[in-house]
């Protein structure tokens, strides 16, 4: 009797769970437009997006700096961090020794624990340092922030495409080497084309990290306001924006930073869309 009615019952639990997750997201995105769209009415919307200048004592409310400065620190992090992930996808997957494989594994998922007070905080021993070292300047710069975030994003971009590789039937990988492929060839040619779904969506993660991360950014970035005119500028994104101002923040200046937040929310809509559309297409 009790087996007859724990499928239902479990449907409905499971139903459940996913109503609480959508309803959590679907009242983030009220709170999010309810506050922030009245700030960027009364700003204008002109003068919010693609005004140079943020400077809350002169109630100029300008964001155009840190969604430049945002989209060339992301860019900076998938630059190194998606090769490098895949690459070490791949190798884990498909060419790692079983001895090596248990040593490996564990320390990619303890990366991916690390708090990200604790790779801002390397980063600004270690990383900031080097950079100065070799480039000159502070060390705080757009080079920097996309090299931590680059590391960061790494145990995201690894399991997730180290799984879609290992989905891939074994017989398409048997298949290649009967046809005369080598094992590199067999790899590369088949497996990772194959798993290219489930590739694109371990970076579509990964580059949400990256576009959402704060604390770290704000640690080793420079947190200069301005338009950045290279990769050894400072630069402050739209996350670290939010970080440094949100405590002290009243009035229009923290209704700024709510619509600074809708602006972020989008950003990373966008490339979700963007992503799903070419993995479409391509599909």
């Amino acid at each position: 009797m009790i087996a007859k009615y724990k499928e239902p019952a479990m449907r409905l639990v499971f139903l459940f769970c996913a109503c609480i997750s959508i309803l959590a997201v679907v009242l983030i995105c009220i709170f999010l437009f309810v506050q922030g769209f009245p700030a960027m009415a009364n700003i204008g919307p002109f003068k919010f997006l693609f005004g140079s200048t943020w400077d809350p004592d002169a109630s100029k409310f300008g964001i155009l700096p840190m969604i430049i400065g945002s989209i060339y620190v992301t860019a900076g992090a998938i630059l190194f961090g998606v090769p490098i992930g895949l690459l070490c996808a791949t190798f884990l997957a498909k060419f790692c020794p079983q001895p090596l494989y248990r040593i490996l594994k564990p320390a990619i998922n303890l990366l991916a624990g690390i708090p990200s007070v604790v790779y801002g905080f390397f980063g600004l021993v270690v990383i900031v340092p080097a950079m100065r070292q070799f480039f000159g300047g502070s060390g705080k710069s757009v080079l920097t922030a996309s090299l931590m975030l680059g590391i960061m994003i790494l145990p995201t971009i690894i399991n997730v495409s180290e799984s879609a590789i290992r989905a891939v039937p074994q017989s398409y990988y048997e298949g290649s080497l009967a046809l005369g492929a080598t094992h590199e060839r067999s790899v590369f040619h088949v497996c990772l084309p194959a798993a290219k779904s489930g590739i694109m969506a371990g970076i579509i993660l990964g580059v949400g990290r990256a576009m959402g991360e704060a604390l770290a950014v704000s640690m080793i970035a420079g947190n200069q306001p301005v338009i950045p005119e290279s990769i050894f500028a400072g630069v402050r994104t739209l996350t670290a924006n939010i970080v440094l101002e949100m405590g002290y923040a009243e009035g229009l200046h923290k209704e700024a930073l709510i619509a600074t937040a809708v602006v972020l929310f989008i950003f990373i809509l966008i490339i979700n869309v963007s992503f799903s559309l070419a993995k479409k297409k391509k599909g």
